[in-house]
């Protein structure tokens, strides 16, 4: 729900912090008191046009904050959670208009493009008026509607999945047509390419291999020779081994009777020699590692000219050589395997084609049984909004021939206001009135199912009163049981059923210098006081009161 606004310096309103409350909340005022200003506030946090116009006069910039709580796992939070934007059940949308024209926007203090700003504000409010309504009268949302309100979402998600294995097989079909058509044009090429680089047979990292040991190879000689200058310091001068052996030897025939004073000399002289033994070992094992024969560098040198040759010939890399191979092997295989693969892939495709087409009639189908319940829904409601001569159908266009992820039907929610005209669109129904009704009767039926946490109303009771206007109270009152209902009014009968009732007026600031808007929580007193307002005008009488009492009354 919408928790508070927080209006600074836009057009009259120089400063507004306002808590709202869940249920239904009135906005009443007289005429040109403000109460397009309040919305065309909201409407900028929610992604609306900017307009440098907005800022109140004399203000470098205006500044307009929405804060909505929600619970786990709204569609917006999990909006957010993809962008890396924290949002722990609550999302403060902030936008900032510059007198000198660009505006910015943040959502809980992360800077956002207008593009995302407008996609989280769609999942949460809609709105609904006489000539604004960006959910109910946008086409493309009703199949969505339709599906929600007949509980087929599960039916159009299993479809989705049918559809990617389509379109997934159809892709790999068409993927193996033209590398058939590909190969067969260039048939040569590819048995000639295939069978030089299957002669050559590249492997994978080998032209770094070479190049190392060729590099090694090259210089085995200074390895050599730097192997000899060790082995003649280790071996030292006069058979320096043979010296430490028979020292060895004579301290171990004495070391008995010398009561442990040379066991650490005769330990440390085995050490010594062990190490000399492993040193020359070692030398021995790195000198054979070294020992080349001249035509193993001329091999390598070859094998390595020949794979850079192949590489610049098929202008790729040396490592991309077994892949460009495997790559002519696969488009010759294309031509040459008697189109095994090719009945393969149309046998997946016709597969995946027929579950596709199976599960789009059937959720059709059902899409037609649930038009049919919404639209008696529908009319149900009509008479009592003074619109019982008017029809309302959902057409339901199905064409096979254009296939989607969520079917193949077009839905369009379609009304006729009067008697003897053809059924259209719902924009193009004449008066803005009865648009702003039909709105009011669906989004009662489909209020529960697909919509936005907090819904907006502006005027829908513009031209009609008495009981009609007690009508749409009514049916405002049942959504806001579900559902955050904001409702602008001129009507007592609407008004009357306010949770929460703001008065909207215009008056001059401390300094009478200009005119601001302030918005008012009314007491019950000073409600009854607005509704008696409402019925009589300028003058309230005590009749006029009275009139308010029934209505509350009424109400309680």
């Amino acid at each position: 729900m919408l928790t508070a606004l927080s209006i600074r310096d836009i057009v009259l309103i120089e400063k507004l912090d306002l808590a709202l409350d869940k249920g239904l909340t009135i906005l009443t005022g007289e005429t040109g008191a403000g109460k397009s200003i309040l919305l065309d506030s909201l409407g900028l946090a929610l992604g609306a046009r900017g307009d440098s116009a907005l800022v109140r006069a004399g203000q470098a910039k205006g500044s307009v904050a929405a804060s909505f709580a929600l619970p786990k796992g709204h569609a917006a939070l999990e909006l957010l959670a993809a962008q890396e934007i924290e949002a722990d059940g609550e999302i403060v949308i902030r936008r900032i208009q510059n007198a000198d024209g660009p505006s910015r926007a943040t959502i809980n203090d992360q800077p956002v493009s207008l593009n995302l700003l407008r996609q989280v504000a769609a999942l949460l409010v809609e709105l609904h008026g006489q000539h604004a309504d960006r959910a109910l009268v946008d086409v493309a949302e009703h199949r969505r509607l339709l599906d929600a309100f007949g509980g087929l979402d599960g039916q159009v998600e299993k479809l989705s999945g049918f559809w990617r294995a389509m379109t997934a097989a159809a892709e790999n079909l068409n993927q193996h047509k033209a590398l058939m058509a590909k190969a067969e044009a260039e048939r040569e090429y590819l048995e000639h390419a295939a069978e030089e680089l299957g002669a050559l047979s590249p492997e994978p990292n080998e032209e770094q291999q070479l190049a190392e040991k060729r590099q090694v190879m090259m210089q085995a000689e200074q390895y050599a020779s730097a192997l000899d200058e060790a082995e003649t310091a280790l071996a030292g001068e006069n058979n320096a081994e043979a010296r430490l052996n028979a020292a060895l030897r004579k301290l171990e025939r004495r070391k008995e009777g010398a009561g442990g004073r040379l066991d650490q000399v005769c330990v440390a002289l085995e050490r010594v020699l062990l190490e000399q033994n492993e040193a020359a070992r070692a030398i021995a094992d790195a000198r054979r590692q070294f020992e080349f024969d001249p035509k193993d560098l001329e091999k390598s040198e070859e094998r390595l000219f020949a794979l850079r040759g192949a590489a610049r010939k098929y202008k790729c890399t040396v490592d991309q050589l077994a892949e460009k191979r495997a790559g002519f092997e696969a488009e010759l295989k294309s031509i040459t395997d008697g189109g095994a693969t090719l009945k393969k892939l149309e046998a997946a495709h016709a597969e995946a084609k027929a579950a596709y087409e199976k599960a789009a009639d059937a959720l059709s189908a059902a899409r037609k049984k649930v038009a049919k319940q919404l639209d008696k829904a529908v009319l149900a409601e009509l008479p009592a909004l003074k619109l019982e001569k008017a029809r309302f159908a959902t057409e339901i266009t199905s064409d096979a021939a254009k296939p989607m992820s969520d079917g193949i039907d077009r839905v369009e929610f379609v009304v006729a206001a009067n008697p003897g005209t053809p059924l259209q669109p719902l924009m193009k129904v004449a008066s803005g009135g009865e648009l702003a009704r039909f709105m009011l009767a669906l989004k009662v039926i489909l209020a529960a199912k697909g919509s936005a946490p907090v819904l907006i109303f502006d005027e829908i009771d513009t031209g009609v009163g008495g009981a009609v206007a007690d009508a749409i109270g009514q049916r405002l009152s049942r959504l806001a049981q579900g559902l955050q209902v904001l409702a602008v009014t001129h009507s007592p009968q609407v008004a009357a059923n306010a949770g929460q009732h703001l008065l909207i007026s215009k008056m001059e600031d401390v300094g009478g210098k200009r005119m601001v808007t302030r918005v008012t929580p009314l007491s019950s007193q000073s409600r009854r006081e607005e509704l008696a307002r409402m019925l009589s005008g300028a003058s309230v009488t005590d009749a006029a009161r009275a009139q308010a009492d029934e209505l509350l009354a009424g109400r309680a």
